[in-house]
């Protein structure tokens, strides 16, 4: 029962443009997997548990979201802003991130392996205890700079930058 009200749910925001999502209140573990939702606006919402993975989410934005123990394994992020985004404990692995702006975010305890970090920025963003290889975290630390202003931490301190 619980998952058809999810397919109804997503049936109708599917069919909703972006500036008809601002609940900003969403019950946990939203399914939105193998789904096309590229330049859609998630901002400014909660949607923890959700699960976005497989979908092609290139210039959605999720800025300022509450996106705890999301899941996007798989998915298409190139360009999308997740600035002062809270993706704690999120799975995200084997993603896209290329051109994407990850600014103030934070990750801790989050999931990355096999992600690709091309051009990505991560000015503020905390990288605390998140699992990593270590070519992620060399190709992050080359422009890690400033500090979460949530945390407090340090993005290269997050990363174990040299």
């Amino acid at each position: 029962m619980i998952r058809w009200l999810a397919i109804i749910l997503f049936t109708l925001l599917c069919f909703m443009g972006p500036a008809n999502l601002q609940a900003e209140e969403n019950p946990p573990g939203l399914f939105f997997s193998h789904s096309l939702l590229q330049g859609r606006d998630f901002s400014n919402q909660s949607f923890p548990q959700a699960e976005f993975a497989n979908s092609n989410l290139e210039s959605a934005q999720f800025d300022n979201s509450y996106l705890k123990g999301a899941i996007f394994s798989k998915a298409i992020l190139k360009k999308v802003t997740m600035t002062g985004a809270d993706v704690t404990y999120g799975m995200l692995d084997q993603a896209d991130f290329t051109d994407a702006d990850l600014s103030n975010s934070i990750f801790t305890e989050a999931l990355f392996f096999g992600s690709t970090f091309s051009h990505t920025k991560v000015d503020g963003a905390d990288f605390t205890e998140a699992l990593l290889d270590g070519l992620q975290v060399r190709q992050l630390c080359e422009g890690a700079t400033g500090v979460n202003p949530t945390t407090g931490v340090s993005t290269r301190d997050s990363l174990g930058c040299r």
